[in-house]
């Protein structure tokens, strides 16, 4: 009998890609997936999907190739379907992408969310946005703060970031600062687990969400899914907030698939409103309402705060960013140009003119990078170029927003300021969405 299941690459950037293949097509008779391409973040290709996570169906495992291969591997394998499984992509590109696979023979997919969340046997908030950068982390953290003050125990499962060996990477719990270096974590992954930690919760994260829910339940009374880019959540959530940023009005209808997380969403939060126009908060408002006049809309500034701030004062700085926003986030400027605005630092040192290595290829591939420095920190000697570029610069302090503390990964010559930035939210209607549900969770935990 002839096999009829169709040949599938899917296309990613080890994260939505993988959670794809484990719910949808991993125990499916109809799909074979021949492939999974890799973009967007460095060193991700070239590496094989192992056998312990793709199954019985997939003994050898699945090749992972990078996504300029992806035309050629279509006529090579004779892939039927082609299934978009990444984020933070304007509609122009998703459509070159189609056109591409289409015109190679293949069909183009895109998933729908509701078939690819899990349901948690726990309350989940999702905390999403329309766009990387937006301040879906800080966001978290007061929500967790928020339901912990209420007495309800809060996990938080992280958006996922597996850029090393996907065997080791299954289930990764994360409640000290120690077990950052025992997973050998990235300095991306720092950034964003490094904070929840500090605060007190017990973080999750890594390639097998099914098993990650599940082990995350046994602890929790309530989840929040702290969402990466602007992906969809891989939990179905019983309160969708989604976060927008006045300082890119207009990305919140243009980009894949954040339009879709602004859909959906209970909550709108516009952010930084303290750092945007009144025209530019006023264009996402308008925009947000005209495709989801049922959700509660929230105003919020991004509060910064330096841990030393005398340090500031007139001095010559290289400012360093999350290197994921000012990347392929696309913002113009991060936590640190504001601090150094606010803060009274006398010159930015262009950093651009002391790159080396792997970030001075970093510049190269993001031409509109501007003065600041991306945090990037995606293998051991990208680590080290950062290193080494900082200590390089001609000036008299680091003022540094990446949330994890470079201190502890890398050794510079000269002294760091920490930028901190939280959410505050303008006046009282996101805590009273927030109290609201607290009711409901500690009700049904009763």
């Amino acid at each position: 009998m002839a096999d009829t299941r169709k040949k599938v690459i899917i296309i990613g950037a080890a994260g939505r890609d993988f959670h794809n293949f484990n719910v949808f097509f991993k125990n499916s008779e109809e799909y074979d997936v021949v492939a999974f391409t890799a973009n967007q973040i460095p060193y991700i290709s070239n590496r094989l999907y192992p056998k312990e996570l793709s199954g019985p169906r997939y003994p050898n495992g699945i090749q992972i190739y990078d996504e300029s291969k992806l035309e050629e591997l279509i006529d090579e394998l004779a892939v039927d379907i082609c299934v978009m499984a990444y984020s933070d992509l304007p509609y122009d590109t998703v459509m070159e992408k189609a056109s591409k696979v289409n015109g190679a023979g293949a069909d183009f997919w895109l998933l729908s969310p509701e078939h690819t969340m899990i349901k948690s046997k726990k309350p989940v908030v999702s905390v999403c946005g329309v766009r990387t950068g937006v301040g879906k982390s800080q966001t978290s953290r007061y929500v967790a703060s928020f339901l912990k003050s209420e007495g309800l125990r809060v996990v938080v499962v992280r958006h996922p970031m597996p850029y090393g060996i996907l065997k080791d990477q299954m289930v990764e719990r994360f409640e000290r600062l120690r077990d950052l270096d025992k997973y050998k974590t990235t300095i991306e992954e720092r950034e964003d687990y490094e904070p929840h930690i500090r605060n007190g919760f017990v973080v999750y994260a890594g390639v097998d969400y099914e098993k990650i829910l599940r082990e995350a339940e046994k602890e929790a009374d309530v989840i929040i899914w702290d969402g990466g880019n602007n992906d969809t959540p891989f939990f179905k959530p019983d309160l969708a907030i989604a976060i927008a940023d006045p300082l890119r009005a207009g990305n919140e209808l243009t980009y894949y698939p954040g339009e879709t997380v602004a859909r959906t969403a209970d909550v709108l939060i516009i952010n930084k409103v303290n750092s945007a126009s009144k025209e530019e908060v006023a264009r996402v408002k308008r925009d947000l309402e005209s495709i989801n006049n049922r959700a509660v809309m929230v105003m919020a500034d991004s509060v910064v705060t330096p841990d030393n701030p005398k340090a500031m004062k007139g001095k010559r700085a290289v400012l360093v960013e999350d290197g994921p926003t000012i990347t392929h986030g696309g913002m113009r400027f991060g936590a640190a140009s504001v601090a150094a605005k606010e803060y009274g630092v006398g010159e930015v040192v262009n950093a651009k003119s002391y790159a080396v290595g792997s970030i001075k290829e970093v510049y190269e591939k993001y031409p509109g990078l501007g003065k600041e420095l991306p945090a990037v920190g995606y293998s051991t000697r990208q680590i080290k170029d950062l290193e080494n570029t900082i200590n390089s610069i001609d000036c008299d302090i680091v003022v540094s927003a990446t949330p994890t503390n470079l201190r502890n990964v890398i050794t510079v010559n000269k002294p760091i300021v920490q930028i901190g930035y939280e959410l505050r939210p303008i006046g009282g209607r996101f805590d009273s969405v927030l109290r609201s549900f607290a009711k409901k969770a500690i009700k049904e935990r009763k």
